[in-house]
């Protein structure tokens, strides 16, 4: 995306950058690539340094309203090139190859978008003054330990509801980033009685992936356990009914502790024998705002997700990249006054 307001402080006529990723959706632990093409402005410019952050829509509770809203949280930070001279009129292209963290969210299932907003902005310092640009959509497809297990919920009956960032982090886990996502399943019908919706977040990491699932229904209290599994031997799993195992065991073990008021996190049937010790800061429960799927009939029921991303979401998402832009637009506005006074 070429974002010719850069570095306005120095003036019109600055170098412009166009950031190109490698075509395909990325996936976690991966590898991201592409390109940061620059084209000198009217002067000769000295690029101290290239950087690459990468942006996710998170959300977060508003202190002051006690609701919720969401925002952008830079998640990692790559310094990819500079310590070079462009001249006016240039070109000069910069290749860069940066690791996705293991964490990284999904955006995509089957090539459906899950209305979650992940983004990669250019950062151009020259001469002294430093400028972002605007933000590129970046697709992450699952890795193939997480499609098993959306498969196997599929094949079970269950249903894409919705997907979104949550801002905190899950207590006794190997968490890394400051916020953790959250893929929403409506029940399969064997065990619509028994819960309203089932969320499930990965936290995968090199050695392995780390299976929270979390069950509520409207009147009652939230169970949640955690499982783990290997990225390697995935085809020597019986996915269905591993998957189904774990759905009646968080049943089993909401029914056991669901009329007493403690909240006891500490379940775990993780399959390396972990424990899980709870929460630590945000909430862990309930369904996340504006990122509603309408999935159709086929949806995550036969394994694929197949649904439309809900107009409100596409909005919603797309409104993320545009407020980016504009925030950016403020912030030059604002250094542009300070030069003047």
């Amino acid at each position: 995306m070429v974002f010719k307001r850069l570095l306005g402080s120095l003036g019109v006529g600055g170098p412009t950058v166009d950031t190109v990723l490698a075509p395909g959706a990325a996936a976690p632990g991966s590898t991201l690539a592409g390109q940061i093409r620059l084209t000198g402005g009217s002067g000769d410019f000295d690029v101290e340094h290239l950087a690459l952050e990468l942006v996710a829509r998170v959300e977060t509770e508003d202190s002051g309203t006690g609701g919720d809203g969401h925002g952008g949280v830079v998640f990692d930070r790559f310094v990819v090139g500079g310590g070079f001279r462009l001249t006016a009129g240039a070109e000069h292209t910069v290749p860069f190859s940066v690791p996705l963290p293991w964490e990284t969210p999904v955006t995509e299932l089957y090539g459906q978008g899950l209305g979650v907003a992940l983004g990669v902005r250019t950062e151009l310092s020259v001469a002294g003054a430093r400028d972002k640009g605007d933000l590129d959509p970046l697709a992450v497809a699952p890795l193939p330990a997480q499609e098993a297990v959306l498969e196997a919920f599929g094949r079970l009956g269950f249903g894409f509801r919705s997907a979104d960032l949550e801002y905190g982090r899950i207590g006794g886990t190997g968490q890394r980033l400051p916020f953790y996502q959250e893929i929403e399943l409506t029940p399969a019908p064997r065990y619509a009685h028994a819960v309203d919706e089932i969320e499930v977040t990965f936290l995968a990491a090199p050695d392995g992936m780390e299976v929270i699932l979390e069950a509520g229904r409207r009147h009652g209290h939230d169970a949640l356990t955690r499982f783990t599994v290997a990225h390697e031997g995935l085809h020597h799993h019986d996915w269905n009914a591993l998957v189904d195992g774990w759905v009646r065991q968080l049943v089993e073990h909401r029914a056991a502790y669901g009329a007493h008021p403690a909240y006891d996190p500490a379940y775990d049937h993780g399959y390396d024998g972990g424990h899980d010790h709870g929460y630590e800061g945000g909430d862990r429960s309930g369904p996340g705002v504006g990122t509603a799927v309408a999935a159709g009939a086929a949806g995550l029921a036969v394994g694929v997700a197949g649904g439309l991303v809900a107009a409100e979401v596409v909005d919603e998402v797309g409104d993320f990249f545009e407020d980016d832009e504009d925030d950016e637009d403020d912030e030059e506005g604002e250094e542009g006054e300070e030069g003047e006074d």
